[in-house]
């Protein structure tokens, strides 16, 4: 028998057997030898024991060295939760491939659901509402006609808009600056920065005209004020005035108490997909951790592991949006933009509070 055997993997496999842990399903099955019988990790039937117990890929592995799928967790048939991830994904790629908005009760009909259980298991699946995913996408197609050159006007309603007026209301929200600037990359917009340190270190708060745009941690202020220049080249980098340092006075009492409320404007700035992966993130609660696929899964797009991973590295805003709160599968820490060791200083400062 080939069995996907992995000594790296082994014990945490098993432990998710023992736990019957429905995240591990779909990543590999277990076989028994004395029963010939191959299941999904989180199977209900009576645990088998260690030593009769072998690991494959996939049903179609098993199968091959001579198991049968058991009927009652049926591991060669989709989970009603991948089914219903199928239908938000299939509602998605619909959103994706029309320029013109749609209502929610003629979507969910394409994917032959009820208006209600469709917006419930969309907001479930994507962390947004079907209306805010389909302005998120219409955003996303805005910048991207701009960063390639495309007339103000062109760009807008190819985005999606269905009017200018509709478009001019919400531009400032949108890109944080007028669509000129920003086709131009930002030149002329004015961010304000202070530098300063905190418990995690030293630390550099920026704010745009639409609210704070960059929280960035280090060792060295120089080091992050280039790190602030590259992230916004044709942008004016000034001093941040009084009222702007008392501002950064309360994003300092959250990077050193992250259970706190934090209620001041953010400038988010990314793309449908990363605006998706940061809500994700966001809903994390204070004090606990989600794996790069659990967020995968919970945006809808269970095979996009890597693309979260590319998500957090792109976050901007350290700690607010809380990529530190994602680790590996197996639990471990593992890449932070701003450092493995601040990382686990951060788990360790919220595992504190909630002791507290």
């Amino acid at each position: 028998m080939n069995a996907f055997f992995d000594k790296a993997n082994d014990e945490s496999r098993w432990q998710a057997v023992e736990t019957r842990d429905n995240r591990a399903d779909g990543q590999f099955v277990f076989a028994v030898k004395t029963t010939g019988i191959c299941c999904r990790p989180s199977c209900r039937a009576r645990h088998p024991l260690r030593k009769n117990v072998l690991f494959f890929e996939n049903v179609a592995a098993a199968v091959g060295a001579g198991f049968r799928p058991c009927k009652r967790c049926q591991p060669d048939k989709q989970t009603a939760e991948q089914q219903r991830i199928d239908r938000i994904t299939q509602a998605c790629r619909i959103l994706e491939s029309r320029s013109e908005p749609m209502v929610l009760a003629e979507l969910a009909a394409l994917v032959a659901m009820s208006p209600f259980h469709f917006h419930r298991l969309f907001k479930q699946v994507t962390g947004l509402t079907p209306h805010a995913w389909q302005k998120a996408l219409r955003e996303k197609r805005l910048r991207e006609q701009l960063a390639q050159g495309e007339p103000v006007t062109r760009a807008v309603f190819d985005a999606g808009y269905q009017s200018g007026s509709n478009y001019y209301q919400q531009a400032d929200k949108v890109l944080g600056m007028t669509a000129k600037q920003y086709r131009q990359g930002g030149e002329r917009t004015v961010i304000q920065f202070v530098v300063g340190s905190c418990r995690l270190g030293e630390f550099l708060v920026a704010q745009s005209e639409r609210g704070i745009c960059a929280i960035l941690l280090g060792n060295d202020g120089q080091t992050l004020v280039n790190e602030l220049e590259s992230l916004f080249p044709n942008s004016a980098l000034v001093a941040g005035d009084e009222l702007f340092s008392q501002r950064v006075a309360r994003v300092v009492s959250v990077l050193e108490h992250p259970s706190q409320p934090f209620s001041l404007p953010l400038d988010i700035q990314g793309t449908a997909f990363q605006q998706q992966v940061w809500q994700a993130l966001r809903e994390i609660p204070v004090g606990q951790t989600a794996s790069y696929r659990d967020i995968a899964q919970r945006i809808g797009k269970p095979q996009a592991v890597r693309a979260v991973a590319g998500a957090c590295a792109a976050n901007k805003l350290a700690v607010i949006i809380p990529c530190h709160r994602v680790v590996r599968n197996d639990g471990a820490i593992s890449g932070y933009r701003w450092g493995v060791e601040r990382k686990r200083q951060l788990l360790e400062i919220e595992a504190e509070q909630q002791e507290e």
